[in-house]
């Protein structure tokens, strides 16, 4: 799901961002984190949750900005990000689906925002732009 995140968010507002797992964060991104970095996490209540929380916390260390898609319910981050963009709790198979929808229309928010042209993104193929 960051993938797909990090693909809107270039795709759409021309803005550089990369998509990692969580167990990767301190192979070069972690270089990149400071105040002026904001951070998404897709952070559901899962078997990986904890390493996910973990890196949120290292990135926290480093004064980076913090967004969670996480699980409604979820206080455990209140302390620790800036923003969370919740969706209902679901099963595993089923989790991908609901936090792709977050992290699609930050992308979009972001993109209007900076005034891009979300109906029409430049240099995109023409069988993604056109029927």
């Amino acid at each position: 799901m960051a993938l797909e995140g990090a693909l809107k968010l270039k795709e759409i507002s021309y803005i550089h961002a990369e998509g990692y797992p969580a167990a990767e964060m301190k192979h070069g991104p972690i270089a990149l984190i400071d105040a002026e970095m904001p951070v998404v996490f897709v952070a559901p209540k899962d078997d990986v949750y904890s390493k996910v929380v973990s890196n949120m916390q290292e990135v926290r260390a480093r004064g980076g900005r913090l967004i969670a898609v996480t699980t409604e319910g979820n206080g455990d981050l209140a302390g620790l990000v800036d923003h969370q963009l919740r969706v209902a709790e679901t099963i595993p198979l089923l989790s991908p689906i609901l936090t792709v929808i977050p992290l699609q229309l930050l992308a979009y928010h972001i993109a209007v925002r900076r005034q891009c042209d979300v109906d029409r993104p430049r240099n995109l193929a023409k069988s993604v732009t056109v029927e």
